[in-house]
């Protein structure tokens, strides 16, 4: 099994920025990619982002690109997501998620992992 762990969310004002942190434990897996999700109230969980097992292949969804940036340490087991000029719409609770492969998507049924989600706040 995998864990994932979800950490830096917190409450902002807008303009302003936050790192996330996702440290994944147990059984990892080589070449997955990772990805974070958010959920707002009253809303589906919408995809945010990707990142391949390399960090080459990036994927962002038009809402975020330009303000939010994904990266990952493999030695370390974490996968990041540095959010700048935050917007009140950016309030979600904000979900790391991963593969046990080489695929990725932009729908939560092609991931297989999941944390326990972290809650961002954005003030306006």
């Amino acid at each position: 099994q995998v864990q994932l762990v979800e950490s830096g969310g917190g409450l902002v004002q807008a303009g302003g920025s936050l790192r996330l942190s996702c440290a994944a434990s147990g059984r990892t897996f080589t070449y997955n990619v990772m990805a974070w999700f958010r959920q707002a109230p009253g809303k589906e969980r919408e995809f945010v982002t990707a990142i391949s097992w390399s960090g080459v292949s990036l994927y962002y969804a038009d809402s975020v690109k330009g303000r939010f940036t994904i990266s990952r340490d493999n030695a370390k087991n974490t996968v990041f997501l540095q959010m700048n000029s935050l917007k009140p719409e950016d309030t979600a609770v904000y979900y790391c998620a991963g593969t046990s492969g080489p695929h990725w998507g932009r729908t939560s049924a092609q991931y297989d992992y999941w944390g326990q989600g972290t809650q961002v706040t954005v003030s306006s």
